[in-house]
């Protein structure tokens, strides 16, 4: 394998893995300050990048389809937890599960009914087309390093949110001490509608984001939010770094497990069959790194007890 090439899916790796953040970012404020465990958070991306995709074919502007992304996500995420998610904060969590997996259901059913069942398809701005030289000769997709790029910019702006605001203060306390915050005078049900808008609006820019380069279909978000409770499992419940650092670790084992292992078989065997064992075993990769990371952090990278 050449070092281009090399470098090339390490850049890969990063851009699945600031996608992954923007899911798991909303995902681990949603579990960490409310408890609450949200399966259809995979929906609300799904939402993202199906708005994403209906307002750039009817304005032709990607920047008005990231805004209608996020608009989209959030207004449908306050919704929900306007008017289902709020009467589940009391209930243990297999009622959580069943509830959030028929919201999975009605959406998916919703979006089908709404956009038909044939995917749709996000065009990559001109802007954002073709590909950047970077140092050393490599050549790489200049969207894919926007992407990159957008994704540390809103880690770095999610720091300083819950670190040095006010509002950031009373997520941390709510994390903390929901009863105590209350006490306090604070409004507990406007803050877990904020953190749960929050959280969608980012599932939905993330939905949008990669709405450019793979199809817009029905059920797009299950997936990607299995890889997202990975996510926040290896970083640790609640922490924003954590979700930094567990989508970094995952988005690179998984994008280089599936490029070195099938290369690194044929030595020993046909391309067909070191594809077929390699591309296997990088299937379980994210899992065994999850793993080696609980036995030695059950609480995660940045958990806390």
């Amino acid at each position: 394998m050449s070092l281009i090439l090399l470098v090339e899916q390490v850049l890969n790796g990063l851009q699945f893995g600031v996608m992954l953040f923007l899911m798991a970012a909303g995902l681990t404020l949603i579990f960490g300050v409310m408890g609450l465990i949200n399966l259809a958070h995979g929906s609300l991306y799904m939402v993202g990048a199906f708005a994403a995709a209906a307002v750039a074919a009817w304005s032709g502007s990607f920047v008005l389809a990231l805004i209608a992304s996020l608009a989209a996500a959030a207004a449908f995420g306050a919704l929900i937890e306007l008017t289902i998610i709020r009467r589940l904060y009391d209930r243990d969590h297999l009622d959580q599960v069943l509830a959030t997996f028929a919201l999975i259901l009605v959406f998916s059913e919703a979006t089908r009914w709404v956009f038909g069942s044939f995917p749709l398809f996000l065009d990559i701005p001109d802007a954002l087309s073709g590909t950047v030289m970077l140092p050393g000769g490599i050549q790489y997709s200049l969207y894919r390093l926007t992407i990159i790029v957008i994704g540390l910019v809103v880690a770095a702006a999610l720091f300083l949110l819950i670190s040095k605001t006010r509002v950031g203060m009373r997520i941390r306390a709510g994390e903390s001490d929901r009863e105590m915050i209350g006490a306090l005078g604070v409004d507990i049900s406007v803050l877990y509608t904020l953190v749960f808008a929050l959280g969608a609006a980012l599932a939905g820019l993330s939905g949008a984001l990669v709405g450019a380069i793979q199809s817009v279909e029905v059920g797009m978000g299950e997936p990607v939010l299995i890889l997202a409770f990975v996510v926040i499992v290896i970083g640790g419940i609640g922490s924003i770094k954590g979700a930094l650092a567990g989508a970094i670790l995952v988005g690179l084992t998984d994008t280089l497990g599936r490029t070195m292992l099938p290369w690194a078989f044929t030595t020993f065997m046909d391309a067909s069959a070191a594809n077929t064992v390699g591309s296997a075993l990088a299937s379980m990769l994210i899992y065994v790194l999850m793993a080696g990371v609980l036995i030695f952090k059950p609480n995660g990278l940045f958990g806390s007890a």
